[in-house]
């Protein structure tokens, strides 16, 4: 009876845990009170930090063998952050970018960040191909990071660190995203109203995912998956013939998906391998990123403004990162401090989905750099 209880009590989590542990746990409480309580990505923060709170309890849960080690599989394989794009597709208006394309110079422009953050983690002592997969941050895009850290063999090593750093920004875009929209932009600047977009025909909004795909997927086929997963969803949507798909890929699908990618994410952050200087690289060289993302975006956003003779309101090009919607609403939202009229939703909108295209792209860059399909 001795041994049984002895052998019991060694199983326990308070006998096999160490203190590394513990501060993995806290750090999952304040994940999920920063989504329960602050409302931050709630879809994304609730299940990470349950998934990341289960692993440091019960390690062997991502190993081979546990539950959450086959829906991680789904997230090395690239299956679950394509799925993701699908249902991101259905979801996502494309006509404001139809109707006024220069958008997509914003967002282009707001993935300076990675580029920037790319050369910044060579410094630091990354390889090209973890630097590659840790600068994708900077879009502000977790399926897009999962993605392009299993292309690149980071699945065993650094995936976990830059997938929490990746969703963390993204629930973090009101708080990070402000002080640098109004550092770079004058009063007069943030005041400017801009024009009401055109009307978009259905005829445009159908040609527009086939022809992005045709154009994108033949410079770099390395981005069809997510590309073209994209832009199916919108097809899905803005044909008018399958109902059923479009609500399944946007609700139903959509959400096992984020339950699925969520709970494995968060169960990759064991304190084993979180808890190293490398992981308070990926989380520094993440936040530099974004932040020279939106910098970028806000600058060119300046420029267009000059050009253009004071019709483009510079606060629009910090939209230009992948966080959809939540970029575009920040847009609005800073514009309408200063007026409480003034709605730039729409026009942020299009920088906004412009982004969401130039992450995947720069994701593709960075597979056929490698060499890798």
């Amino acid at each position: 009876m001795k041994e049984i209880i002895i052998n019991l009590a060694s199983q326990t989590g308070f006998a096999t845990l160490d203190y590394k542990n513990y501060i993995m746990i806290l750090v999952a409480f304040l994940f999920m009170y920063l989504a329960i309580a602050k409302g931050f990505e709630p879809l994304l923060l609730v299940p990470i930090s349950f998934g990341m709170f289960l692993v440091n309890m019960f390690p062997s849960i991502i190993q081979e063998g546990g539950l959450l080690h086959y829906f991680y599989k789904l997230d090395e394989w690239s299956i679950l952050p394509s799925l993701i794009f699908m249902g991101v597709g259905a979801m996502t208006d494309f006509g404001p970018l139809i109707a006024y394309p220069p958008s997509f110079i914003l967002g282009a422009a707001a993935q300076f960040g990675i580029y920037g953050a790319y050369f910044l983690a060579i410094a630091f002592g990354f390889t090209g191909k973890e630097a590659a997969a840790i600068s994708i941050i900077g879009g502000a895009d977790g399926p897009t990071s999962i993605f392009l850290a299993g292309k690149l063999g980071m699945g065993d090593t650094l995936l976990g660190p830059i997938a929490v750093a990746a969703y963390s920004y993204m629930s973090l875009v009101p708080v990070i995203q402000p002080p640098f929209m109004k550092l770079f932009t004058t009063k007069k600047e943030r005041l400017i109203r801009m024009p009401q977009l055109r009307k978009v025909t259905k005829l445009e909004k159908i040609i527009f995912p086939i022809v992005v795909t045709l154009v994108v997927v033949m410079i770099l086929p390395t981005t069809a998956p997510l590309v073209g997963m994209l832009m199916l969803g919108n097809l899905f949507r803005e044909s008018g013939v399958v109902k059923q798909l479009t609500e399944t890929a946007s609700n139903a699908m959509m959400y096992i998906v984020v339950i699925l990618l969520g709970t494995s994410v968060g169960a990759t952050t064991s304190a084993e391998a979180f808890l190293q200087i490398s992981t308070l690289k990926i989380v520094l060289l993440g936040l530099i990123a974004f932040s020279l993302g939106t910098t970028a975006g806000v600058l060119f956003g300046k420029l267009m403004c000059w050009v253009t003779k004071g019709k483009v309101n510079p606060l629009i090009g910090s939209a230009g990162v992948s966080a959809v919607p939540m970029a575009a609403r920040v847009s609005q939202k800073v514009a309408a401090e200063y007026d409480p009229t003034n709605f730039l939703l729409m026009n942020a909108m299009g920088p906004n989905v412009a982004g969401v295209i130039g992450t995947a792209v720069a994701a593709g860059t960075f597979m056929a750099i490698f060499n890798v399909h």
